[in-house]
């Protein structure tokens, strides 16, 4: 069989496989098998050697180390009253702002984002508080929903971002450099958030009550001491990386020693919370690990049939000038993400994509920040939006409720896309400052 009617028809697998909602390892690993066997015609002990082999070299990457260690981080905080005080913390210095407190979602998000390193975690941490707290004060019920559900999507942005280190170890791009380059436009995503609550404020001034709370010098005071522990962890984790004192595997474990002395100064450390955090790192770590390996053994299946090399051959025969190229696969991870989850997203396409950015000139750290602004507007998608799902439990509504009220944080993100894509230096200038 022709090698690219056979990649292809591995991918078709695949995208059958996974949107028939098989747990996301299995579908890799079951594809990555009967490739290696069917169409690449290998042997089954020889399938067995490539198999053992090149789940040892993933597993044993250093860079993977960071992953149960950052997710350790946001459970700690998520059992904690960290979100609590983090609400309270913002309301003094965001009310008299168009929008008052519906911008803690946004402000909420992006400091939370900025120590756990998860979307699911920041969404669900923040939303606990805010999705009821803030209709029970009068506030739009659509727009509180839905700008948790964009901003929550900044988990996966902001370093310590998991889904940038599953990027760098496949792409084999430094995660350092990529922490980097998704500050800025993650600050920026979040600014066009909040520039959007505030436009809706001043045309739809109902959207907010009416009227101010009294702050004196004292609540906001009590506020900087609310937002210590979230800033104190995110100065830490983000201090050591980008001084150079520790990689982002080190910097993690560093992450873990803080919040343990963060949450013993609260005196919120119990063997309840220990054993508690430790489970749901565990069943996490393991989700995340297990299918990185598995996406090792598809990237070389894919390699043995050549499909990357074949595709971008067929690419480079059509001619499409680079701007082309980033639009058609803007197009492409869009439909992807309405019917495949983001990580999957990532480690399925990333052997066939990659080859093509870097051969059209673009630079791999600034494609790692366009593949995931594209994956955050996947978790904004139905039917497998991750944030949609966790703020259906929160809020209890329909599933198609909380969609639409997504809908306009969805298009913010497509302005991102289309603003990343016009300057580039949005992403590279800060890596470049810090490493260059």
């Amino acid at each position: 069989m022709d090698p690219a009617v056979s990649g292809l028809a591995l991918v078709g697998f695949l995208i059958v496989t996974l949107g028939s909602g098989v747990w996301i390892f299995a579908g890799l690993l079951v594809v990555s098998f009967l490739g290696l066997y069917f169409l690449v015609d290998m042997p089954l002990s020889r399938v067995l050697s490539v198999a053992g082999s090149i789940t040892y070299r993933s597993a044993s990457t250093w860079e993977l180390a960071a992953v149960p260690l950052f997710i350790w981080v946001a459970e700690l905080i998520f059992r904690s009253t960290v979100s609590e005080r983090l609400f309270r913390g913002l309301a003094p210095f965001v009310d008299r702002v168009p929008g008052r407190l519906l911008h803690t979602n946004v402000l909420g998000c992006t400091l939370f984002a900025a120590v756990s390193g998860s979307s699911a975690a920041t969404t669900a941490t923040v939303g606990k508080i805010t999705s009821s707290e803030l209709v029970t004060r009068g506030y739009d019920a659509r727009l509180a929903v839905g700008s948790l559900a964009g901003a929550g999507s900044l988990g996966l942005l902001l370093p310590p971002s998991i889904a940038m280190i599953i990027y760098g170890i496949l792409a084999e791009v430094s995660v350092s450099r990529l922490f980097a380059a998704g500050v800025l436009p993650g600050l920026m995503v979040a600014g066009l958030y909040s520039g959007f609550i505030m436009l809706m404020a001043l045309v739809k001034p109902s959207i907010a009550p009416a009227g101010h709370e009294t702050y004196r010098l004292r609540d906001y005071l009590r506020g900087l001491v609310d937002l210590a522990p979230v800033i104190t962890l995110m100065g830490i984790v983000l201090g050591a990386i980008y001084s150079g004192i520790a990689t982002p595997s080190e910097a993690a474990a560093v992450g873990v020693f803080a919040a343990f002395v963060v949450l013993g100064l609260m005196r919120e450390l119990s063997w309840g919370l220990l054993r508690d955090s430790l489970m749901g790192t565990v069943r996490t770590s393991v989700m995340v690990c297990i299918i990185l390996v598995s996406a090792s053994l598809l990237s070389t299946t894919l390699g043995y049939l050549h499909l990357p090399q074949e595709l971008g051959a067929a690419i480079a025969g059509m001619g499409l000038d680079p701007l082309t190229l980033i639009a058609l696969l803007a197009l492409f991870y869009l439909v992807l993400g309405v019917f495949v989850d983001g990580v999957a997203i990532i480690v399925m396409t990333l052997p066939m994509t990659l080859p093509l950015i870097v051969a059209a000139g673009y630079d791999p750290v600034w494609f790692g920040v366009f593949l995931i602004l594209m994956v955050e507007i996947g978790l904004l998608t139905p039917p497998v939006g991750i944030n949609l799902f966790v703020l259906q439990g929160l809020t209890g509504w329909t599933l198609g409720r909380v969609s639409r009220a997504a809908v306009p944080f969805f298009l913010l993100f497509g302005l991102a896309v289309a603003i990343l894509v016009a300057f580039p230096q949005i992403a590279l200038w800060l890596p470049g400052l810090l490493y260059d």
